[in-house]
Order: C-alpha cells, then structure tokens, then sequence
C-alpha cells in the first residue's frame, strides 16, 4: 500500500479547502494500492484552517519538543501537527504501507522542504511533521514533485 496526501488526489484538505491534484495519482488509485490521509484533518483541524508554518526548525525538531507549528493567526497548533503525525504512522502499520506521496513544501508533508515561520514564502530544507515521523519509521516519503513514471511503477510493483 502507498499512502498519498489526500489533497493530491483532489480532496479538499487543503489548509484553504482547496486541493492539489496530481493526475498522475489519481490514475493511481484504480489500482486500489492507494490510502489517502491528511494528518492535518486527523490531528483534529479543520479545512479550511488558516496557514501554518514551522518556527525554529524542521518536522524532526518539533517531534523532539525543539520547534512548535503556528498558524499565521499565531495560534501554537503544534499538537494537532503531532497528533496528525501519529494518527498516520498508525495507519502505515495497519496496513503496511511501503511508502508516502507527500505535498512538498506542507507543515505536515513537506519531504525535503518547508517554509521558514515567518509566512514570507521563504523556502528551508527540511521535512514537515508527518514526513519525518515516517522517514523516522524507516517508511520511505517521496515528493509529488519528484514523482518519475519508473518511480510509481517500482512503488506500485513492490
């Protein structure tokens, strides 16, 4: 099984209830290999909710306590982050799930960069919460934007 940002499929899960939709993905889902999630939703948020951001740090920091999530109102969501994060590497076990299609650059998502905190577009290597709790869990998470033709096929195969 392959997890997949629910927003990628064209789910409304987006911080602004919009979607992210990568058609690519979606034709993946007839194969009936794909779970989409939003840890965001599972970590008790609501769609639409107002953009969040990192502060001091990656996904990793924040799962050892050294970096908080806020949303732009200032609002500390760092919890709901954790608790979307957990909620997901729960599903990963349930159903053995061998890899993440994640959205790039997404508090949560974000597989190799995320925003800096200050809500000015500025862009920092790093993975949001969600994506280092499973990198953490030896579940390999890929990008959509790093998505190959050979890449799917491999995933879809495996």
């Amino acid at each position: 099984m392959i997890l997949v940002s629910a927003c990628l499929l064209g789910i409304r899960a987006k911080y602004d209830g919009g979607d992210n939709t990568v058609n690519k993905l979606v034709n993946l889902c007839a194969t009936g290999k794909v779970i989409p999630v939003c840890p965001e939703q599972l970590g008790g948020l609501t769609t639409p909710r107002p953009a969040a951001e990192i502060k001091g740090g990656s996904g990793a920091d924040v799962l050892k306590g050294m970096a908080r999530v806020y949303n732009k109102e200032g609002v500390d969501v760092t919890e709901s982050f954790i608790i979307g994060a957990q909620e997901i590497l729960k599903i990963c076990r349930l159903y053995s799930v061998k890899a993440a299609i994640l959205k790039e650059r997404s508090p949560s998502c974000g597989c190799n960069m995320i925003y800096d905190g200050t809500f000015q577009s500025v862009r920092l290597p790093g993975q949001g919460v969600a994506a280092a709790l499973l990198a953490a869990n030896a579940i390999p998470v890929y990008s959509e934007e790093e998505l190959t033709d050979e890449l799917l096929a491999h995933l879809v195969k495996g």
